[in-house]
């Protein structure tokens, strides 16, 4: 910080008088900067929400890309043995690297005479509006990422339609009969009971609301994000950002215009990973903008949310009638 005194001298004679006029404390742009970056790496923990769920794996991060290691073959279990010497083997691991996205905001701007007109400081509302929108985002396309582009079991991807009775528009609605099913298939899948986390479309919630009291109990009561810890299984969330799945059972591309059928998704958390690379804050001042006199501000994020290992994802897409 620096801080800036102005004086103004008058002269009479030999004698010099010197009267302070104005004091002010300037923080410099860089220093604004940094700490505009350390609020936007504080605000995509998610916090109280499905992606506080994941762990944090910055440490494996370099250079805004992260490498997941990959465990070579577990060793195979002798039960009872009596041939010695036991046999040794190497365990050859590897790792997938994968760049981090990149997510831009568009520049705001904010004019000197717009500040004198307005009762609240608009810089610091903008910036924070900046940030609340890049936590949304980050969400969003992490949670499109997670989701199965189809139905695959063989490789623990699973897709199933809500069988329900019809919503009074078509759809079908979602049942605790379906969350079972699903369950079933991951049992028998053998996927780890521990970690599977549920995060319920809008509509989909409205739906157990209305059939399962012991349900309605637990959104009513529930605090800081989490429906429910122990629900046929799954860890519980809520969600309106979801994606969305054509009429043949397809995720559709992330932020595409056609309107196809809402889903809820189940990832698991114990093979997810979340990191932050890179965050910059662009700034300038209208001190520094003569002509418009006018102060911009966007920043830039590099982010992942990510699955990897054999646990698999799912995700129950609202069947039509």
């Amino acid at each position: 910080m620096l801080c800036v005194t102005v004086f103004s001298h008058a002269f009479s004679g030999e004698t010099e008088t010197a009267v302070q006029v104005a004091s002010a404390t300037v923080v410099a742009l860089p220093i604004k900067n940094e700490l505009a970056e350390r609020e936007m790496i504080k605000q995509l923990r998610h916090e109280h929400t499905w992606a506080s769920e994941i762990r944090s794996k910055q440490s494996w991060v370099n250079n805004d890309v992260i490498k997941i290691p990959k465990r070579g073959e577990a060793p195979k279990v002798l039960i009872n043995n009596t041939q010695y010497p036991i046999l040794k083997n190497n365990r050859d691991d590897s790792h997938v690297v994968v760049g981090l996205n990149k997510f831009d905001t568009e520049n705001t701007i904010v004019t000197d005479d717009e500040l004198y007109a307005l009762p609240y400081e608009k810089k610091s509302d903008v910036q924070m509006q900046h940030r609340e929108t890049l936590e949304d985002e980050t969400m969003e396309y992490g949670i499109w990422g997670l989701a199965p582009q189809e139905n695959d079991e063989a490789n623990n991807e699973f897709v199933l339609e809500t069988t329900g009775a019809d919503d009074g528009t078509g759809r079908k609605k979602l049942t605790t009969k379906d969350l079972r099913s699903l369950q079933a298939k991951m049992n028998k899948k053998g996927i780890n009971k521990k970690g599977r986390i549920l995060v319920l479309q809008d509509d989909h919630v409205s739906d157990l609301l209305d059939e399962d009291k012991k349900f309605y109990t637990q959104y009513h009561n529930h605090t800081e994000g989490m429906i429910s810890s122990k629900y046929y299984g799954f860890k519980v969330y809520e969600d309106s950002t979801t994606p969305e799945y054509d009429a043949t059972g397809k995720k559709l591309p992330y932020g595409s215009v056609v309107v196809g059928r809402k889903s809820s998704i189940v990832f698991h958390k114990g093979s997810t990973a979340k990191a932050a690379g890179t965050v910059k804050r662009y700034a300038r001042d209208a001190s520094a903008d003569p002509e418009l006199r006018e102060s911009t501000v966007g920043f830039r994020v590099y982010h992942i949310i990510v699955a990897y290992g054999i646990e698999g994802s799912a995700a129950i897409i609202s069947g039509t009638v």
